[in-house]
């Protein structure tokens, strides 16, 4: 089943040196992007990640630090990526987790803004996991019929990923072939910065999710201890975080004029 778009949609996988989403750096990027009109394109990027990558990250992806001394730093590849994805929403397996909280670091990093509040996000492992609980080489073999030959290469992992999508919207009815309510659907919290560390309660409102706080909206905690803000932005949280939670203060403070 082909997808019905209203726009783009970049479906994505990073390999990376590990897995902290702060720390960690993309050591490969492949995006696949999908037009209303039905063209596709491929684009993949082996990346300098300007620290060494660790043997066990290594042994996963097969990339070391040999392969990528040559090349690019994310720095000087972001204008290029933006340029693709900037018009898109976005796509991938474990993505709302992992891919996007670690991409949106990197562009805070290069010094360009990265925002997914215009955008709509689809991860493709919620959806797996909510309908049959497998990983993604299972995935493809339980929708495609198919072996992932080359797992964690990032090229094969988003085309699988791709492919994964649209067997997912032949094999159940109820999943609607539109980008707002598969997105919603993959969504399992409701979080503002995708790291987790804020999401929306019932009533739409931001809410701290860990610490002391946990529970209590942003706004409130802010209005109460001002220097929670301060703490936060200079802790190891996230830039995208820190980067939500500004936008939060900022929202406060207008409506307070």
């Amino acid at each position: 089943m082909d997808l019905q778009l209203t726009r783009p949609i970049c479906f994505f996988d990073l390999e990376t040196t590990g897995v902290n989403v702060t720390n960690d750096r993309i050591v490969e990027i492949c995006v696949h992007k999908v037009y209303p009109d039905g063209k596709e394109e491929t684009h993949t990027w082996r990346v300098n990640p300007t620290i060494p990558i660790p043997a066990g990250a290594s042994a996963v992806h097969g990339i070391y630090d040999a392969d990528v001394a040559d090349k690019p730093t994310f720095s000087d590849l972001a204008a290029e990526v933006n340029g693709l994805i900037q018009d898109s929403d976005l796509a991938g397996y474990n993505s709302n987790k992992f891919d996007i909280p670690l991409l949106a670091e990197e562009f805070l990093r290069a010094g360009i803004e990265f925002d997914m509040s215009k955008r709509r996000a689809v991860d493709v492992q919620n959806i797996f996991h909510r309908m049959e609980q497998r990983t993604l080489t299972a995935a493809y073999k339980f929708y495609c019929g198919k072996s992932l030959e080359d797992a964690h290469s990032a090229e094969a992992d988003v085309l699988a990923t791709y492919e994964v999508l649209k067997s997912q919207l032949d094999r159940y009815e109820e999943l609607e072939n539109d980008m707002s309510f598969l997105s919603e659907f993959s969504n399992r919290q409701k979080v503002a910065d995708f790291a987790g560390f804020i999401a929306y309660d019932g009533q739409g409102q931001e809410i701290f999710t860990f610490g002391k706080y946990r529970g209590q909206t942003v706004e409130s905690v802010l209005k109460d201890n001002p220097g929670y803000y301060s703490w936060i932005q200079n802790a190891d949280f996230p830039l995208y975080t820190k980067q939500v939670l500004t936008k939060i203060r900022l929202k406060s403070f207008n409506k307070g004029a």
